[in-house]
């Protein structure tokens, strides 16, 4: 009997019992109380304090030191360092060296050596030149006119006129009148005409028309 019951008080009670009420109440109980606590202490935190450091402290930070730091520091670099190294250095620089520069040496350059180059070489070079070939244009003129009016004129068409066209006339009267209008033309015509009038005749004589 006594074994009987410690085996099972030992199999029943303690595995059983205890082991079901281990894992059902006391897991129960951790998930609701941890979880509870998850979401009200910790979340509380979270929301409240952590929210609270963010907004307060750091924006507090940013907006308060960042921004005079930005305003401060960097606006008085760019206004007084940079500014001044603009206006000063640069501006200068550019004013005294470049200026000077430009308005000595290649204003210099330009009106000394181009210039002069214009003047000198371009100016003789057109001068020359145009003055030749304009030269050179005339003497071509006067010899085209010379050409024209001496060989083309005078002695071409002039020996052409004076030789053909008495040639011609004289071929026309002598040759071309009397052999091919005379002779050929009208008594070739003639002939025929009369020709025509001796059948047309016997044509209707035959037929009683006349």
């Amino acid at each position: 009997m006594r074994a009987y019951v410690r085996t099972y008080v030992c199999t029943y009670d303690i595995h059983t019992c205890m082991h079901t009420y281990i894992h059902t109440y006391i897991h129960a109980c951790m998930h609701a109380c941890m979880h509870s606590y998850m979401h009200a202490y910790i979340h509380t935190y979270i929301h409240t304090y952590i929210h609270t450091y963010i907004h307060t402290y750091i924006h507090t930070y940013i907006h308060t030191y960042i921004h005079t730091y930005i305003h401060t520091y960097i606006h008085t670099y760019i206004h007084t360092y940079i500014h001044t190294y603009i206006h000063t250095y640069i501006h200068t620089y550019i004013h005294t060296y470049i200026h000077t520069y430009i308005h000595t040496y290649i204003h210099t350059y330009i009106h000394t050596y181009i210039h002069t180059y214009i003047h000198t070489y371009i100016h003789t070079y057109i001068h020359t030149y145009i003055h030749k070939q304009h030269t050179y244009i005339h003497t071509i003129h006067t010899n085209i006119h010379t050409y024209i009016h001496t060989y083309i004129i005078h002695t071409y068409i002039h020996t052409y006129i004076h030789t053909y066209i008495p040639t011609s006339s004289t071929y026309i009267h002598t040759t071309y009148i009397p052999t091919y209008i005379q002779h050929t033309y009208i008594h070739h015509t003639y002939y025929i005409l009369q020709t025509c009038i001796h059948t047309s005749h016997k044509h209707f004589s035959a037929h009683g028309d006349i």
